[in-house]
């Protein structure tokens, strides 16, 4: 007997839905009276997703064939993230405790900012995972999207912009186009500038004494020589 699992790891959007699906093998003899998933398992004894509260109205059962069995998770949080088992149950026999399963890694997007050449900040889509299937990033503007066929870097998980925008940016994913990150706003390259006061004047011999001071709490003297 074995269970075998289409993937080792997954990596799924938060809000989205996620199949994690498994094969499995046992003697003709067996016949399968019940089959489940869990997640959490203490000395042999395992909890059924689908009677577990957290799930409540989130998880589905389905099967294709009398060999395979997919766990269907919708609406997922940061807490699913964990390792996924699938099991079943024969009149002789329960097996599926002792093989690897699917670790699942919930992530949310989100939009950092860094420089890139003067004048221009990059963009970048970023997850705490990397997304199962490589899919194709969707960028928006202003909250439209921002359809731009010529750019390169277009549908990719990064977007070069000027840097003295003002427009704000916020990303996805194909087919989730209803789970966008939180909007950002490319921030200006940083400038100082001083406001200064002078506060008192002191005439020394040939020199006068300027005494200076701004609200950065810089202070400034100057010596400039009487003609």
């Amino acid at each position: 007997m074995n269970v075998t699992y289409t993937h080792q790891s997954i990596c799924a959007l938060k809000g989205s839905t996620v199949d994690i699906s498994c094969f499995y093998t046992h003697p003709s003899w067996h016949n399968v009276t019940e089959v489940s998933w869990f997640n959490k398992w203490e000395s042999g004894v395992t909890k059924d997703l689908s009677l577990n509260p957290e799930y409540a109205d989130r998880v589905e059962y389905h099967r294709q064939t009398e060999k395979d069995s997919t766990l269907r998770i919708t609406d997922l949080r940061e807490s699913d993230s964990t390792e996924y088992k699938f099991r079943f149950t024969s009149g002789k026999a329960r097996w599926g405790y002792s093989f690897p399963g699917t670790t699942l890694s919930v992530t949310g997007l989100q939009v950092k900012v860094t420089p890139a050449a003067e004048g221009q900040k990059t963009l970048t889509c970023s997850t705490t995972c990397t997304l199962t299937d490589n899919p194709t990033y969707i960028w928006y503007k202003n909250g439209q999207r921002l359809d731009e066929p010529t750019s390169q870097q277009y549908s990719s998980n990064t977007l070069v912009v000027l840097g003295h925008s003002v427009d704000s940016y916020s990303c996805a994913v194909e087919h989730h186009e209803d789970l966008h990150s939180p909007a950002v706003y490319a921030p200006k390259n940083p400038s100082v500038s001083v406001n200064t006061k002078l506060l008192f004047k002191i005439n020394l011999n040939n020199y006068t004494l300027d005494y200076f001071s701004s609200v950065n709490n810089y202070r400034f003297v100057y010596k400039i020589p009487k003609y």
